[in-house]
């Protein structure tokens, strides 16, 4: 099922100009004070600016956005649900540092402690979903550095959930923006990472606690959707700031600065060269049907195979170029085959090289023929 086989002729889509952006470009004339810096495209994965983006800092409270993932990736995979009620351990209740006020004990739905930890940075919040996911912190901490290798991010270990000073903890700007860009796929997470302002009710005794955003630029930043900021006296000042304007989605990650009004400048130079100078192109939408598989030993021998996400290139304002699309799909899958499964993917090209790519996946069961439906396909044949 690895080998790969084109059912497609290339095709030349001149949808729209297109000009590969890189790092280090010349025109990239901008200050970044942080002690390491990226700039890089949601969609498309490019990278538009950094600076030290592969330095191993530590990460203060961006370190959530990875609990973030897990708790998204938990709730689409229906293993957990937003109202499923969380038993606040002492561990969990004990942590300090930014939280929203947790008592042992105390019942808390995931509703409110994904709301805590997106907007207010709940250390006692990433603790209790910790111990609801993994089963134990330790645990869960094994599932968020075997996540970070899933999507590349080698600058990366984790040694908690939260992001709380303590050795062996550390990341890169390169690989904030790699695990931002992961959680802003999930729909669920967005209302969460976009509320200014809110309130919980938590202890036995009910108390409401205010909830302000620590990201200021989800109030000052037009588009604004995101992402985590973070700070310690080791780390100073982090943060990983996502904005869209139209189909264009940008994340800037700083590490290290030294006030917080100079990572908010810095990311909001970042964004503001981004979307100064480039646009994103979708090239297909998620759930578009892109092949048509034919499987002789299958009930439906023609599989309508679709993109499992939106696909887009980044381009840069001005520019002209074309690009090529290539539908590749697996050769002889196993039967049966659940709803869902890669089955292909859709490639594109400028100029031979791989710009862009999305997998292709099957929108229903896909089981074995029967006999008596085998037979009527060979006579069919022969006639």
């Amino acid at each position: 099922m690895k080998k790969l086989t084109s059912i497609a002729m290339t095709m030349l889509l001149a949808l729209m100009p297109m000009n590969l952006a890189f790092a280090g470009d010349p025109s990239a004339t901008i200050n970044i004070s942080s002690k390491s810096a990226i700039l890089m495209d949601v969609g498309s994965g490019q990278i538009l600016y950094e600076k030290n983006a592969h330095d191993k800092l530590p990460p203060a409270s961006v370190t959530k956005v990875m609990t973030m993932l897990l708790i998204c990736e938990a709730l689409d995979a229906g293993k957990i649900k937003l109202d499923d009620k969380v038993q606040i351990s002492e561990n969990a209740a004990s942590m300090g540092g930014s939280q929203i006020f947790l008592e042992p004990g105390e019942t808390q739905d995931i509703n409110t402690l994904l709301k805590g930890i997106a907007v207010a940075s709940a250390n006692d919040g990433c603790v209790a979903m910790a111990e609801h996911i993994g089963g134990s912190v330790e645990a869960f901490v094994d599932m968020m550095n075997k996540k970070a290798q899933e999507l590349g991010m080698k600058d990366t270990h984790f040694a908690n959930t939260n992001g709380l000073p303590v050795d062996d903890h550390y990341t890169s700007a390169h690989d904030i923006a790699l695990m931002s860009r992961e959680l802003l796929k999930h729909e669920t997470i967005h209302k969460y990472l976009t509320t200014w302002m809110d309130k919980v009710v938590v202890g036995k005794k009910q108390a409401t606690i205010g909830l302000a955003n620590t990201n200021k630029l989800i109030k000052h930043y037009q588009g604004a959707t995101g992402v985590k900021t973070g700070f310690t006296q080791q780390a100073k000042y982090c943060l990983s700031a996502a904005a869209k304007r139209g189909e264009t989605h940008l994340v800037a990650a700083t590490l290290g600065a030294e006030t917080s009004p100079e990572r908010f400048k810095d990311a909001t130079d970042l964004l503001n060269y981004g979307f100064a100078n480039y646009e994103s192109v979708k090239l297909c939408a998620k759930d578009d049907n892109v092949a048509t598989l034919t499987l002789d030993k299958a009930r439906d021998n023609k599989v309508n195979l679709v993109a499992k996400e939106s696909l887009t290139a980044l381009i840069k304002k001005g520019s002209n170029k074309d690009f090529t699309k290539k539908i590749k799909v697996y050769d002889n899958p196993q039967l049966p085959i659940k709803k869902g499964t890669t089955l292909g993917k859709l490639e594109i090209y400028k100029d031979k090289k791989l710009v862009g790519q999305v997998d292709l996946v099957n929108t229903k069961d896909i089981n074995k023929a029967s006999y008596l439906q085998m037979l009527q396909r060979v006579i069919d044949n022969m006639l």
